[in-house]
């Protein structure tokens, strides 16, 4: 494992644990509040926090899997366990907002009101204070990390922001301001909020599964950094993915078609060396061709990358 790699497991790990010790902080003092309130909004809060403390465990798995160095039967890593946490914590999440729904529509039918409020209002804004702590860090290791596991473990905790939030107002408005339904009203917001969150962060974690190339701007990026080698003269079959925070590459390239392999030996490594520069610990694998030569779908390399022979 190199120092860098070393460095992303210890921040990752930490984010974990930090999410796990302020999930079960949270979760002990509301369900001490859902039994003094009776509160839908409430119980939703306590309902998302309790799966936090799930996913957040989940989260610290596959960090620590991902974590691991490549192997004989894993060749390319275990950087995808990440995106299986990830998943994992969708399902939760979706689950767990179908349920604070179901809640919330017989709460509006039968009429039902908190029994108190003052409680429930005080373990809101401590939940609050937590998680804009925990959030702080976790955006730290994201800069550094560019984890998904903790990517999507910050995308619930930024939520909760709003949750927590949203069982103040219901609270006050029910209890204090006396408007009918407002807390079976925000409980079933609170559940649709999740059940958006979940859809979002299952886009991305599906996207590294499934290696989706990168994102277009990041892939001409890439063609520029090779475009500046001056006996490049041509991109074809220009692949790439992520798994976990590594980074693939492969790609033919195509040479004078005079060269010998040691020169064409010497072209490549060159090309690696302007790569790791630009994209630090992308893992990369080229093909040299002679120019000239025409890919599969009858493109000639050459055409694939404008201005390699200026």
């Amino acid at each position: 494992m190199t120092p860098q790699e070393a460095e992303r497991a210890r921040l990752t790990r930490s984010a974990a644990i930090a999410s796990i010790s302020v999930a079960l902080l949270l979760a002990g003092m509301k369900i001490w509040a859902v039994w003094q309130t009776d509160s839908t909004a409430m119980l939703g809060s306590l309902a998302d926090t309790s799966l936090d403390l799930i996913a957040s465990i989940a989260t610290l798995v596959g960090v620590w899997v991902a974590a691991r160095p490549a192997d004989a039967n894993h060749r390319f890593g275990h950087g995808k366990a990440e995106a299986l946490a990830a998943m994992f914590q969708v399902v939760l999440i979706a689950l767990s907002a179908f349920g604070l729904a179901i809640r919330a529509i017989q709460q509006w039918i039968e009429g039902g009101r908190v029994a108190s409020a003052d409680e429930g209002i005080v373990v809101s804004v401590i939940a609050i204070a937590a998680t804009f702590a925990l959030l702080a860090w976790q955006r730290h290791v994201i800069a550094r990390s560019n984890s998904i596991a903790i990517a999507t473990d910050h995308l619930h905790y930024k939520s909760d922001l709003y949750l927590n939030a949203a069982v103040i107002a219901a609270l006050v408005m029910d209890r204090y301001l006396h408007v009918a339904g407002s807390d079976p009203f925000f409980g079933l917001a609170i559940a649709l909020w999740l059940g958006w969150g979940a859809w979002r962060a299952a886009g991305e974690a599906i996207d590294h599964l499934m290696d989706k190339e990168w994102p277009e701007e990041k892939r001409q990026e890439f063609l520029d950094v090779l475009a500046k080698h001056p006996e490049l003269r041509g991109v074809h079959d220009l692949r790439t993915r992520n798994s976990g925070a590594r980074d693939f590459v492969q790609f033919h390239a195509a040479v004078d078609g005079n060269m010998t392999v040691a020169e064409a030996h010497r072209v490549m490594d060159e090309l690696e060396e302007k790569i790791e520069a630009e994209f630090p610990g992308v893992e990369v694998l080229i093909h040299p061709d002679p120019e000239g030569l025409v890919n599969e779908e009858g493109v000639a390399a050459e055409e694939l990358l404008p201005g390699a022979k200026d």
